[in-house]
């Protein structure tokens, strides 16, 4: 297939861009580089511009004769939608809905979107199953379940098929520390953990010690970038106009942030200086997946089975590039 990536740019878009052409699609990289990185897309393959830009968008896709668009382009900051919720309405929804119209106009009919565990808010049973209540608690959130409900509109009034992919907690890198996160501000645990480990933070803050799980700090389900990659080709291939699939992409396993930091004193053989600070406000305590319609569907298993394997792909890639892209 010919298959757009927007957001290819950025830290999944990129891994899923490198398993796409390894895998023998034609891909390109539609990015205007807000939050991406030049040198995370191969040569010759990146269109930089806007989803607002009308016109560019419709060239593309009727230019490169796309078959089907993959979209990561979203902002995915809880604390900074809340601060700005604009911002993500604007990006997430607005762009968005630009998007599916120009692809109504250029006749391309199938998407992989990028969805989140954050339509869930606070789940009311664990581990998550496709049939939780989508009740999220913050604009990022709810921004996400709006195109979700677009998408299925759209899929009943003009024949789009998609995926919905709703994923847990993305990380690792390439195991060949290639490629990797790189984002600016950082804001997930194991790599502001790993720069503890490189001496470029002090210690790692624990955001509560209180909550009700075994070790009182809070418990998510960690899915490596090349597992959830692998479920977006396996979903493109379902793929049909008018077809609607709607997944949860995680292990089913979950670890503490004590568990994840202890993981990650191992991989690295540093001590990792710890402090207690009070809870985030809107952190549910556990969040785990119930992948089972997806293994099931997809014909699909994640490979990377324990969080000391998707620590080590990120040590790999941290290690060799302290300082990100940027090198």
């Amino acid at each position: 297939m010919n298959v757009l990536v927007v957001g290819g740019a950025g830290y999944i878009g990129s891994h899923v861009v490198r398993l796409l052409t390894k895998a023998g699609h034609e891909t390109w990289v539609y990015d205007n580089l807000s939050r991406g990185h030049r040198q995370a897309v191969p040569t010759g393959r990146l269109i930089e511009a806007s989803l607002t830009d009308r016109v560019r968008l419709e060239d593309t896709l009727r230019e490169l004769r796309i078959d089907a668009v993959m979209h990561f382009a979203a902002f995915a900051l809880v604390g900074e939608s809340v601060e700005d919720p604009a911002l993500y309405y604007n990006n997430n929804v607005v762009a968005t809905l630009a998007l599916l119209d120009a692809m109504r106009a250029t006749n391309v009919r199938r998407m992989v979107f990028s969805s989140t565990t954050a339509t869930y808010g606070v789940p009311e049973r664990i581990p998550i199953t496709e049939d939780e209540p989508q009740t999220p608690i913050n604009p990022y959130g709810f921004s996400k379940l709006v195109i979700e409900q677009a998408l299925q509109d759209y899929a009943k009034a003009y024949g789009l098929g998609f995926a919905a992919l709703r994923y847990f907690n993305a990380a690792g890198a390439t195991p060949d520390g290639d490629l990797g996160e790189d984002p600016r501000p950082e804001s997930h645990l194991i790599p502001i953990v790993l720069q503890v480990a490189l001496g470029q933070r002090e210690k790692i803050a624990i955001f509560g010690e209180d909550y009700p799980t075994q070790d009182g700090t809070c418990i998510r389900d960690y899915i490596h970038v090349d597992d959830l990659g692998d479920a977006h080709i396996k979903a493109l291939q379902q793929i049909e106009p008018g077809k609607q699939i709607k997944l949860n992409l995680g292990t089913g396993r979950g670890d503490s942030v004590r568990e994840v930091i202890e993981a990650c004193r191992r991989v690295t053989g540093h001590p990792i200086p710890t402090e207690i600070g009070v809870r985030r406000p809107g952190d549910p305590p556990e969040l785990v997946a119930d992948s089972t319609r997806a293994q099931q569907q997809l014909d699909w298993q994640p490979r990377y089975n324990s969080i000391e394997s998707i620590i080590q792909t990120a040590w790999n890639w941290h290690r060799g590039h302290p300082h990100g892209f940027s090198e």
